[in-house]
């Protein structure tokens, strides 16, 4: 039984790494203050850019946006947000999404 007890606690430590991964993904709460918020506001009400809070665009519509850019829209969204990472992108839509 004694030879067992490294093997568990090496168990109990990849588990529990293992579960806190997600916790270390993109925070897109933060990234949208970082990079949203100087033009949609803080909590999505808008400013300078347009409203999000309540968006009728799907998380993969914001992600599509982000992600490839729009002509029809205004700098910056008329070109494909590169400083953002693809984990990034989801993780704003996701966050845009929370947003009342």
């Amino acid at each position: 039984m004694r030879t067992n007890k490294p093997l568990i606690l090496f168990l109990v430590v990849a588990l529990s790494l293992w579960l806190a991964l997600p916790a270390f993904a993109a925070d897109g709460g933060a990234v949208f203050k970082t990079k949203c918020a100087g033009c949609h506001g803080p909590e999505g009400q808008g400013k300078v850019g347009p409203k999000l809070a309540g968006t009728s665009l799907s998380a993969d519509d914001i992600s599509n946006l982000l992600t490839n850019g729009n002509d029809a829209r205004k700098p910056p969204h008329k070109k494909a947000m590169s400083s953002l990472s693809a984990d990034d992108v989801k993780a704003v839509a996701e966050y845009v999404k929370t947003l009342k």
